[in-house]
Parts: C-alpha cells; sequence; structure tokens
C-alpha cells in the first residue's frame, strides 16, 4: 500500500487530532481510522463518471500510537470494487498532504 506516514508525535498529541476529526464527522466507525473526503475537482474523469453510482471518494488516515498514516488509494465509500477505486495522482498527493500539514498546523500540534 502506498502511504504517507508521519511519526514522533509528542504523547497525547494525536488524541487531540483524533477528538478534532470524530467532532468533524469524519470517523470511518472504526477505531483509529478517518476518511478525508477527495475534493471533487481533483478526482480522475473515471471517479467523476462513477461519482453517483460509486462515490463519495475518501482517502484513509489512520491513527496509530503516536504516528499516522494517510493511504493514497482513493476508496468509493458505496463500491469496493471498481476501476475508480484507484491510488491518487500527483496533485491530488500534494492536496492531500498539504492538507493534513495544514490541520497539524491549526491545531498546533508539531511533528
Amino acid at each position: 500500500m502506498r502511504s504517507y506516514y508521519i511519526d514522533e508525535f509528542v504523547p497525547g498529541e494525536v488524541e487531540r487530532l483524533a477528538e478534532h476529526l470524530e467532532s468533524m464527522e469524519l470517523s470511518a466507525g472504526v477505531g483509529g481510522l478517518y476518511w478525508l473526503p477527495v475534493p471533487q475537482k481533483l478526482l480522475t474523469p473515471i471517479q467523476q463518471d462513477h461519482a453517483h453510482e460509486c462515490g463519495p471518494y475518501v482517502l484513509a488516515l489512520e491513527i496509530l500510537d503516536g504516528a499516522l498514516r494517510l493511504e493514497l488509494l482513493v476508496r468509493a465509500r458505496n463500491k469496493l470494487r471498481c476501476g475508480c477505486v484507484a491510488y491518487a495522482e500527483q496533485g491530488l498527493v500534494n492536496h492531500m498532504i498539504l492538507y493534513l500539514h495544514e490541520l497539524l498546523d491549526d491545531l498546533k500540534i508539531a511533528s
């Protein structure tokens, strides 16, 4: 699995992030897993075509013990297997990494 990993957080910081993600209603229903929505403008043409049937599209953010792992697989929330489920293209990767860093900055969480 391709992913972006950040570790060595100060104790308690990832818990603050988890609380914030919970308040944003991004929980995946499994402890420590959150769905980050993919902006419509960054979907591939096939994802845009399948958005009504397969979407919404998300990236999984997993909160581990003192670390974060952002999976770079674009998942369709309404279908497990389809041609629209694919690894993120570079523009989306850049956007989501920047989003994650800005979120951490906003919460004053150092990494």
